[in-house]
């Protein structure tokens, strides 16, 4: 079983003052965890400092979490992405307003996120072009992830939000 990472748990107060973002603001394709992109800037700099964890979309291509950290290492790159956005947009509250019937829902309705991603393929190849920033290849990443192991992390978060804790060896985690 993967052991949960609280990424909160290596926040300090300077790190948390870069998460300025509102819930309400939130971009849908982010996927559930503590962390979220909602009104971000459009320049695409969060992928230059956590690329195997934020892409761009929406209707403006805002910067979004696709990717929960799993580390320090990857929580402080997603600190730099969130603290160089000049809108500071980025949210870390996500534990405190993501329920299981909200990851539930948001699970089922992967299937609109996996079309969206299918839809605008040839727009992040063209911007690879443009940009060199691998967006398309992060694409098919967040892809394989809604494919893979998603689900497996989704129930461990599932277990976090429901107990209080995260998950022991032997504990049975709750279906999606």
């Amino acid at each position: 079983m993967t052991l949960y990472f609280d990424p909160l748990t290596v926040l300090d107060g300077e790190d948390r003052d870069v998460f300025r973002g509102r819930w309400e603001d939130r971009l849908w394709l982010n996927v559930p965890g503590p962390f979220y992109g909602g009104e971000t800037d459009t320049c695409w700099t969060g992928r230059l400092h956590a690329p195997r964890h934020v892409l761009y979309g929406g209707r403006h291509l805002s910067e979004y979490v696709y990717r929960q950290p799993r580390t320090p290492a990857e929580t402080a790159a997603l600190v730099e992405a969130a603290g160089d956005d000049p809108f500071l947009g980025y949210g870390c509250d996500g534990d405190s307003r993501w329920t299981p019937e909200t990851v539930r829902e948001w699970w089922r309705d992967r299937g609109r996120v996996a079309q969206y991603l299918s839809d605008h393929r040839s727009q992040w190849e063209e911007s690879d072009v443009a940009a060199g920033q691998g967006v398309a290849a992060a694409v098919r990443d967040f892809k394989a992830y809604l494919d893979g192991e998603l689900a497996a992390d989704l129930r461990i978060y599932l277990f976090r939000l429901a107990e209080g804790r995260p998950p022991a060896s032997g504990d049975r985690l709750p279906e999606l």
